[in-house]
């Protein structure tokens, strides 16, 4: 029995690392796409006016890309998807507040959770796949 316990431990460790891996590979994501949209909004190629709409974009392309990950590494489906999300949100929100002074969730926060939670949802909806364990139907 004590054996069991530690591999419980150990799964959620593992499960526990794969989400924050997940986050930090979210953030990754997000930052270099807005990096591209920035370098596209300097040539005038995209206006200034959707700078809001592009962040909410890159939010949940993190997530997702995050979700995947982690849905890959530890399974959870949905819950980790989510929490991928989550983990995205609040990087962004902490970086948010070491740049900036006003960081409140009515200044945009708002639509920045759904965008990452979304993204993750997507992540772990699509990724909790069977994974080719069904089972051969027989020809009748």
């Amino acid at each position: 029995m004590r054996k069991k316990e530690e591999d419980q431990g150990a799964k959620l460790l593992r499960c526990a690392l794969g989400i924050l891996l997940g986050g930090l590979l979210a953030l990754g994501v997000c930052l270099l796409f807005l990096l591209g949209t920035s370098v596209a909004i300097s040539s005038g190629v995209i206006g200034m006016e959707l700078t809001y709409q592009i962040t909410i974009v890159g939010c949940v392309l993190g997530g997702f890309c995050g979700g995947l990950l982690t849905v890959r590494r530890c399974g959870g489906g949905l819950a980790a998807g989510l929490a991928t999300g989550a983990v995205l949100f609040l990087l962004v929100l902490t970086l948010g507040a070491l740049c900036f002074r006003d960081v409140t969730l009515e200044a945009g926060g708002i639509g920045l959770l759904c965008g990452a939670l979304c993204g993750g949802a997507v992540a772990g909806l699509l990724g909790s796949g069977d994974r080719g364990k069904r089972k051969k139907r027989r020809k009748r």
